[in-house]
């Protein structure tokens, strides 16, 4: 309510009191200086007058006079406002206590800061005052003096408790009963204020406030016509500053009393207390458009309404979610009718709130819960809601709709009903294929076998039969693969599966794997007759190539490898490397070396140079061109000096030695193997060539003494040592896992460095690895690797490192990666190797290094679209770091394109954020709800997108949805310390700004 400039009413002149002189006085020379002083005090100069009184009171004998000239000397002071003016009053009531001033003094002095508006020191003299001695006239005004002083402190009760003794007949009386009307209109006394008012409403000077008074009063009262009827009559009375609060009472009035189209002129003319609306005003406002249904200046209304938490509040917020459906902006309707939702004050909007939260989360996704457990809350909560059946059926679908599948799946197995049987098939795959897509195959096989037993589509009992295939390849179980492949063509609906047009491309891989090249060669031919996708089509064709060639068929073969050579494909150095060796094998070795030497010359950056070496050496070694064979091992020797086939080089050399009948050299060649690598394979098979060699020369004695001296070879036993390691094989061969594992480990424990010691360790580990016995098979290939270089140190360097990125050991991961890229010659397991220590430098915040990888893994044409995702991922990122926005953004546009799961989350966001950068601010919201509803699982760029949302919003003059977001983000986000930082800044920073024009913004 507006403040009245009440001082505006009294009637009486306040501090018009002038000093009379005593007239019994007799006018003398001597009594001259006092009577001056006493003109000058009365013509209000009381500098001057001070200064004569100060004179007088020392100079005249006249005890009156003296204590007049004190009295008014101290009442100078007090109007001139000197320091110690008080203790002057003070000092003369002490000084002459039998003077008539006594009294008089502290009113005069009461009187005048009266007068002068000064009512807290006027208070300070009026309660010294002892009014026994006053006269009725004075007493009455005493006690309006202070009365209104204390109403102007607004201390309405004491203000009551002087007013109702002021008399009311008397000089204040219409005074007293026009502020204590005031006080009781306050105290929402309305009979006793319109008794009060009654009194002097027919006094003019107090009727242009009747008007406002009554009014609302009426308006209080609930009496909402009359309210409008004086309001409407006050209304060309009243100044503009009156106009706006009579606006608000003849709105509200109108808007209590449903007539809508009434309210809104007025309730717009209203412009709140010090220029602010409150959170009511704005809901009013947005109310009555709402009514009229003019949803968009609702929203413009309602969205200004913050922070609000009570009964209004939670109206505001369902009518505001009803609006923004009615204008089909769902996102924003999904906020409105969550925050209704979590108000109690009126349980029917609470649950109609929730049931449309839930529908909508349904439809769009939900950014702060899975959608599927949003709907059981629902259900849990309002069991018999007449929405049961409907909110039923959008579960079911929910929980495939969303992609959430975990969350989705720790709903269910919380809550196994024969229900829910058919989302719990669909989620368990979906969650199966998520794993796979990790890596995790173990755990994405037990999914896939959840999935297959509940049978409830076959669809998806078909489907999860191919990925329990696919996982069980990836886990090394051949055999299985191909009977699960098997089956799952077999099955019902497997020819309306995305997956059947890849059933015989695994069943050749699985049959390939499992030596069967045969089978392999059938079901790649297979499905090269109907396969489209370029880049299996090539693969298959390499696949189908390399089965001819194993089964000696080495015609075809080449014509295979000549397909791919005619084509854009990036193995074409592989396929020219096949056809190559293959020519040696129809007996057309110089065309074998012309084309090993075309290769060398042609694919110089190949990783299969090295092998073409090897095999130019070893064809050249055939032909009895010792020379040449020895110059071309030595070109691969000092050319690829850590190629795997380095070890097999030397041996090579050491064998054309012995056939040149060269001992010397062959043993120098064969012990370089021993030294070099010991305890590998190529060691045991170059100290059993040392051997032929020492006998040939008769130094069978110097052979026995440097054997001595190895550490992995005990010729008296090999024979022996073969027989248990052969037992040991025969098991594996047979699928007996547990009787081989037993075998290899008592090989082990009896020749611990026996002729096949890291051939085993590799084994046990393999098995280990395939039981998912994790711990057991990690450190089996550890031994492998300390065992030195061998055949079987790359696959146990690709197993230890998805081990130690499994299990986040950053250390170890980074030194296994690091020998990894250093030693594989398999390309897959290279770019393997650079991609994870790519992300493991980004980790680290070695940005130099991951760029580095980052554009050796772009620009090589053999990485797959996951690793490209990855690298195109560390480039954008590195980019943003250091501020490269054009960079940034080709980046993230390429990543939008290739990435899937987290990658595709990230750039999304990027999307939206850069969107928002260009101001392009709907733009930017549809990419965070793309966000929002598909990638929901990814908490932290969900988190992220929902910051840029709620910026997005605050830009479209939405406040409600920007702060709500936030004060959301702020409140389930707290494992993103970054997020919910930047999210408090912008609240704060919108919230500070929403205080300009909303009082109820604190």
């Amino acid at each position: 309510m507006r403040k009245a400039n009440h001082f505006l009413y009294l009637s009486f002149l306040l501090g018009g009191f002038s000093v009379q002189a005593q007239q019994s006085y007799t006018y003398t020379q001597e009594n001259k200086d006092f009577y001056d002083a006493v003109n000058l005090y009365n013509e209000q100069q009381y500098a001057v007058a001070q200064i004569l009184f100060d004179k007088t009171k020392i100079k005249n004998n006249n005890d009156e006079i003296q204590a007049e000239s004190a009295y008014y000397s101290a009442n100078c002071a007090i109007r001139l406002g000197q320091p110690g003016a008080e203790q002057k009053i003070s000092q003369f009531i002490y000084d002459y206590p039998t003077s008539s001033k006594q009294a008089q003094a502290y009113i005069d002095v009461s009187n005048f800061y009266f007068s002068q508006g000064d009512y807290d020191q006027a208070l300070r003299y009026a309660e010294k005052i002892n009014e026994d001695i006053l006269s009725p006239a004075d007493k009455d005004r005493i006690n309006f003096q202070k009365g209104y002083a204390y109403f102007n402190k607004k201390e309405n009760s004491k203000a009551k408790n002087y007013l109702e003794k002021v008399d009311l007949e008397g000089t204040y009386g219409n005074q007293a009963k026009y502020y204590l009307g005031y006080i009781s209109y306050a105290n929402n006394d309305y009979t006793q204020a319109n008794e009060y008012f009654a009194n002097v409403e027919s006094v003019e000077k107090y009727q242009e406030r009747m008007g406002y008074y009554k009014a609302d009063m009426q308006f209080k009262s609930g009496n909402f016509d009359k309210a409008v009827e004086e309001g409407l009559a006050q209304m060309p009375k009243s100044t503009e500053a009156e106009k706006s609060e009579l606006s608000k009472i003849i709105g509200e009035s109108y808007f209590n009393l449903k007539q809508y189209d009434k309210a809104l002129p007025y309730l717009l003319a209203y412009e709140g207390k010090g220029g602010k609306l409150s959170n009511v005003d704005f809901y009013q406002l947005g109310y009555s458009y709402y009514q009229q249904k003019d949803y968009n200046k609702a929203v413009s209304e309602f969205n200004k309404i913050i922070g609000g938490n009570d009964a209004v509040a939670q109206n505001a917020y369902y009518h505001l979610g009803e609006s923004y459906l009615k204008l089909n902006q769902k996102t924003q309707a999904l906020n409105a009718f969550k925050n209704a939702s979590e108000m109690t004050f009126s349980p029917k909007i609470q649950e109609d709130a929730f049931a449309n939260y839930a529908k909508l989360s349904y439809d769009i996704g939900n950014p702060y819960k899975s959608v599927p457990e949003v709907i059981t809350d629902f259900l849990v909560k309002y069991p018999e809601t007449p929405y049961k059946a409907e909110l039923n059926d959008l579960l079911i679908d929910s929980y495939i709709s969303t992609k959430n599948y975990q969350a989705a799946l720790d709903v269910l197995e919380s809550n196994r009903t024969p229900l829910n049987k058919a989302a719990y098939q669909k989620v368990t795959f979906y969650r199966g294929v998520e794993y796979f897509n990790e890596g995790k195959f173990s755990l994405a096989n037990g999914m896939f076998n959840k999935s297959i037993a509940e049978r409830q589509d076959n669809k998806y009992v078909a489907r999860a039969t191919y990925w329990r295939g696919e996982s069980e390849y990836a886990l090394n179980r051949f055999s299985d693969a191909y009977q699960t492949f098997t089956t799952f063509k077999q099955l019902p609906q497997a020819q309306n599966t995305p997956e059947f047009k890849s059933a015989e491309y695994n069943l050749g891989y699985a049959a390939y794997k499992l030596k069967n090249y045969s089978n392999a060669n059938t079901h790649f031919k297979s499905y090269l007759s109907v396969v489209k996708d370029d880049a299996k089509k090539t693969d298959a064709t390499l696949r189908l190539a390399d089965g001819y060639f194993v089964t000696k068929q080495y015609w075809p073969a080449m014509e295979m490898y000549n397909s791919i050579l005619n084509s854009n494909s990036s193995y074409k150095d592989y396929a020219a490397f096949q056809k190559a060796v293959a020519y040696g094998f129809v007996d057309k070795n110089p065309t074998k070396i012309e084309e090993l030497q075309k290769f060398i010359s042609n694919y110089k950056s190949s990783s299969l140079v090295d092998d073409a070496y090897y095999e130019l050496g070893s064809t050249y070694a055939n032909s009895n061109q010792t020379s040449k064979a020895i110059e071309t091992f030595n070109q691969l020797l000092t050319n690829y000096p850590k190629s795997n086939l380095a070890s097999k080089a030397i041996l090579r050399q050491g064998v054309v030695y012995i056939n040149a009948n060269d001992e010397d050299k062959a043993i120098e060649r064969f012990k370089k193997v021993v030294n070099d690598y010991p305890g590998s394979q190529d060691a045991i098979e170059a100290v059993q060539n040392a051997r032929i060699a020492y006998l040939d020369s008769g130094r069978s004695n110097e052979f026995a003494a440097w054997v001595k001296g190895l550490d992995f070879v005990d010729i008296s036993t090999a024979e022996l040592e073969n027989d248990v390691y052969t037992s040991a094989e025969n098991q594996m061969a047979q699928n007996n896992n547990d009787a081989a594992l037993k075998s290899l480990k008592d090989y082990i424990a009896n020749y611990p460095n026996g002729l096949h010691a890291t051939k085993a360790h590799f084994n046990i580990a393999e098995i280990n690895y395939g039981k998912d016995k994790v711990s057991d098979a990690k450190s089996s290939y550890e031994s492998v690797i300390k065992r030195g270089k061998s055949e079987y140190t790359e696959q146990s360097l690709v197993r230890l490192s998805n081990i130690y990125l499994t299990e986040k050991d950053k250390a170890n991961a980074k030194r296994v990666l690091t020998q990894l890229e250093a030693d594989a010659s398999n390309d897959t397991n290279k770019l393997f190797a650079q991609s994870n220590l790519m992300k493991a430098a980004y980790d680290e915040g070695d940005t130099t290094t991951a760029a580095k990888y980052a554009t050796i893994l772009a620009e090589n044409s053999k990485v797959d679209k996951r690793i490209k995702a990855d690298a195109t991922a560390i480039s954008a990122r590195v980019a943003i770091k250091n501020n490269d926005t054009a960079n940034a953004r080709k980046l993230y546009e390429q990543l939008n394109t290739i990435g899937t799961g987290e990658l595709k989350a990230e750039a999304l966001y990027y999307d939206a954020y850069f969107k928002n950068a260009d101001k392009k601010y709907d733009a930017s919201n549809k990419t965070v709800e793309k966000l929002v509803k598909e990638y929901a699982a990814y908490k932290y760029y969900n988190a992220k997108g929902l910051v840029l949302l709620a910026k997005n919003f605050y830009q479209l003059k939405d406040s409600y949805q920007a702060t709500y977001i936030l004060e959301s983000v702020i409140s389930n986000a707290t494992e993103f310390a970054d997020v919910v930082t930047e999210a408090k800044t912008e609240l704060a920073k919108i919230k500070s700004e929403e205080a300009k024009r909303n009082s109820s913004v604190k």
